[in-house]
């Protein structure tokens, strides 16, 4: 399901659907039904982004939440494109994903909203464990949280205006 966005500029971006629900509105006059769609894109390649859309059919629903995750990108470091430097907390709400680097070959062990993400981002051997609430959307939350706060040696080395061996 990869698409090209409407700027010739852009990179080609994969997209996952993590979650779509019906919301009811109870009013005087009856019941009001709408959708929201919570979508995640990612180019493989250490650029990933989570949106939320909500409109009265499912299709509309998709596309907001495709525009707002595309205003939402975020870059994660990798290492050797394929793992995370070190392990973090994400946090969203009451739920908490652990992610771990893993040995190469391993894979992504991670279950449902955390495993849509990761792969986006482009991370190809990891661990991830949900903790706390298994709300979907903000599992996938708390996981895109954990992934912005890794970060590599050679960034923490230019933040402190050090070398790598220094460190």
């Amino acid at each position: 399901m990869a698409r090209q966005d409407m700027d010739p500029k852009k990179k080609l971006l994969n997209e996952k659907v993590i979650n779509i629900s019906r919301v009811t509105k109870v009013t005087k006059g009856g019941r009001n039904f709408r959708f929201s769609a919570a979508m995640a894109v990612g180019d493989g390649k250490g650029l990933v982004g989570i949106g939320i859309g909500k409109a009265n059919e499912v299709t509309e629903a998709i596309k907001k939440g495709l525009q707002a995750a595309n205003k939402n990108l975020v870059k994660v470091s990798l290492v050797d494109n394929r793992t995370i430097p070190h392990e973090a907390i994400g946090t969203c709400g009451r739920a908490k994903v652990l992610i771990k680097p893993a040995k190469e070959g391993s894979g992504i062990v991670a279950g449902g909203a955390a495993r849509a993400v990761l792969e986006l981002a482009g991370v190809k051997d990891i661990v991830a464990k949900s903790l706390g609430s298994n709300t979907k959307v903000n599992v996938a939350k708390a996981t895109l949280e954990a992934l912005k706060s890794v970060r590599t040696a050679e960034e923490i080395a230019e933040l402190r205006g050090k070398k790598v061996e220094e460190l």
